[in-house]
């Protein structure tokens, strides 16, 4: 008789192909006596990391693949790799060997001993855990992070940034359609999402240094994590990714009215070209811009996409942009050299369209 599932463990990646049959090894090692699976769940990874778990799934049915393309985001790979599996509990670990996988038993144990306990963390601030060999600045970073999460915590957690738990499958199933899945702290989406209060317990654990390939920490994933705590706390009322191209647009205004000055105060040229120039200019920066942070999930690469999308975000925001400069030119004519006046209400007029144009044409397609 087949042995029934009693715990899935879900990996989401990106380039960490050599860290792959380390891994399996080490899961197998760990949770040698249980029923397991593996789910590899891959960001189309270039360096062939979904590949490498497919050749192991061939001789190890436990071993399982799911390739993503055109989506991208470790919170929605996560919500992916745990809606796919039939097993009553399932775990997130990282791909990149810095979770110390030897606790899984034990996670599986507390749940399975206390019907009460709906989530089992693995923590690095609790007695018997620690960070490594984290040097100063990394530390204050993720205490920095921590202390923000606990303002839209419902739980006094002592390690809401970590990437290391494991949940009871029917509770995370119920809570998938009120995920945001924004960034990389699925832990807090979850935690944050759930209408009631979780029972969770906490273990301790080391978190490793990584030997094998990049770490995918940036600027960008610390906004990303700012973006999540945004959404969790002011989401419902204006919309998170709304509010960044609206953040966005913001700051391509000040660059719009910083190259019409130039090229209108500074060098003489007409209002109408200095409005044009400029209304191309913030255009461009706004276009990389969000492609960067308000679209990272869907984010454009390589030249080809990125300049299809650029020439498509041109051309379906083409409206705006010629209400954009029909407007101000007007509006200077009329008040006889209101010109800042005149170019706010024109950029007024096209963000309404380069909002909701690009969203569908521009990141919509791929």
């Amino acid at each position: 008789m087949t042995q029934l599932l009693d715990v899935a463990v879900v990996i989401p990646t990106f380039n960490e192909k050599a860290n792959v049959p380390t891994l399996v090894a080490k899961l197998d090692q760990a949770l040698a006596g249980l029923a397991w699976e593996a789910i590899f769940v891959d960001d189309d990874s270039p360096d062939g990391t979904a590949q490498a778990a497919r050749e192991i799934g061939r001789v190890d049915r436990r071993v399982r693949v799911i390739q993503r393309i055109g989506r991208r985001g470790l919170s929605t790979a996560c919500i992916e790799g745990m809606c796919a599996t039939a097993a009553p509990l399932v775990a997130v670990i990282d791909g990149d060997l810095q979770h110390d996988e030897t606790i899984l038993p034990k996670m599986v144990a507390a749940l399975q001993g206390d019907p009460a306990i709906d989530l089992v963390v693995g923590s690095r601030f609790v007695e018997g855990g620690g960070t490594g060999e984290w040097d100063r600045d990394r530390v204050a970073k993720s205490a920095f992070a921590t202390n923000l999460s606990r303002r839209v915590l419902k739980a006094d957690l002592s390690d809401p940034m970590s990437g290391f738990f494991m949940i009871r499958s029917d509770v995370l199933r119920g809570l998938v359609p009120h995920l945001a899945g924004i960034g990389f702290k699925i832990l807090l989406d979850i935690m944050t999402a759930s209408p009631r209060p979780l029972g969770f317990t906490e273990l301790p654990y080391t978190f490793r240094v990584r030997t094998e390939g990049e770490s995918k920490l940036d600027h960008v994933v610390a906004m990303e994590y700012l973006i999540a705590l945004y959404d969790r706390k002011f989401g419902r009322v204006v919309p998170v990714r709304f509010a960044m191209f609206s953040a966005i647009g913001v700051i391509g205004t000040g660059l719009h009215m910083g190259v019409l000055s130039l090229f209108y105060l500074g060098l003489g040229a007409s209002f109408l070209l200095g409005q044009i120039l400029a209304t191309v200019a913030a255009m461009t920066f706004n276009f990389f811009l969000n492609n960067a942070l308000t679209y990272r999930d869907r984010r454009l690469k390589g030249w080809r996409q990125m300049l299809d999308g650029w020439v498509s975000f041109c051309v379906v925001c083409s409206v705006g942009a010629v209400a954009n400069v029909g407007v101000a030119g007007f509006l200077h004519d009329v008040r006889d050299g209101a010109w800042a006046t005149s170019a706010l209400v024109g950029v007024l007029i096209g963000a309404v369209w380069n909002y909701a144009l690009s969203s569908k044409f521009t990141w919509g397609r791929y």
